[in-house]
């Protein structure tokens, strides 16, 4: 333990008057220019400790190597936990996800005025264009809105879109080499309440960007520029799906009306 060090604890009178200062009344401090081991360094340190009231603090004028590596390795194990902590990201940014905070019930038409009709055989939505009597058959949504704790990379807003009076939630997964919309069946909807940003949930979720007053796009939160889509033409054999925004012959912008 008696590694030597070239230079002086304190090296003039005016840094002993600055330390002394410091001291407990009563209390001196006796300044040496000569070369000094660990061993001083540890012994002052350890008295200071004492003097402060520490604990664990090895009794006597002399210690032992072994007490002074243990204090040595015990103020340094206690630093570098102290970094730990300090370094740890926040608790909020570890389980950033999706949480529910309000729904209501709204229906959905895209910019030529065709409503989306459920096909119960099929499992598909189509746009249709619906006069007189046969609006009943326009399907009604439940649209849920979600917040995240950690800001998102987008102003648009994340929402799930159900089929109101089912178990029916639009989600976007990938078939056939291409995200596909699809209605999946949700048995326990509470696990929609909260998505983690990892979990596969995420297949549920859109983000809602507003272009004008009511008219919106609705991107796929798990793949970036796919949009819900409709064909331009009121065509029976295309579904509801998803496509590029860029895509030809097919509608991106919808207007979606709230009915409470």
């Amino acid at each position: 333990m008696d590694f030597e060090s070239n230079y002086s604890l304190i090296k003039n009178t005016s840094e002993s008057a600055a330390w002394s200062s410091k001291l407990p009344q009563g209390l001196d401090l006796e300044v040496s220019h000569h070369p000094i081991t660990m061993r001083h360094i540890a012994n002052l340190i350890i008295a200071m400790e004492r003097l402060k009231g520490g604990e664990g603090v090895t009794m006597g004028t002399e210690f032992k190597d072994k007490d002074l590596l243990n204090f040595l390795l015990e103020s340094a194990v206690e630093e570098h936990i102290v970094l730990e902590l300090e370094s740890a990201p926040p608790a909020s940014r570890r389980a950033a996800g999706f949480s529910s905070t309000s729904q209501y019930e709204c229906s959905v038409t895209d910019s030529e005025n065709k409503c989306w009709v459920l096909m119960n055989e099929a499992m598909e939505l189509h746009a249709m264009m619906l006069q007189g009597g046969s609006s009943y058959h326009k399907v009604h949504l439940n649209l849920s809105s979600y917040v995240t704790p950690v800001p998102i990379e987008t102003e648009a807003r994340p929402v799930a879109l159900g089929i109101k009076g089912s178990n029916l939630y639009l989600s976007c997964s990938k078939s056939g080499g291409r995200p596909t919309l699809h209605l999946e069946e949700v048995a326990d909807k509470d696990q929609l309440k909260s998505i983690s940003q990892q979990s596969d949930m995420v297949r549920f979720l859109f983000y809602r960007r507003n272009t004008g007053v009511d008219i919106s796009t609705l991107e796929s939160a798990s793949f970036g520029n796919w949009f819900i889509s409709t064909d331009m033409q009121q065509d029976y054999t295309k579904p509801v799906d998803m496509c590029q925004k860029a895509a030809p012959n097919r509608l991106t912008t919808f207007t979606i009306q709230r009915h409470n």
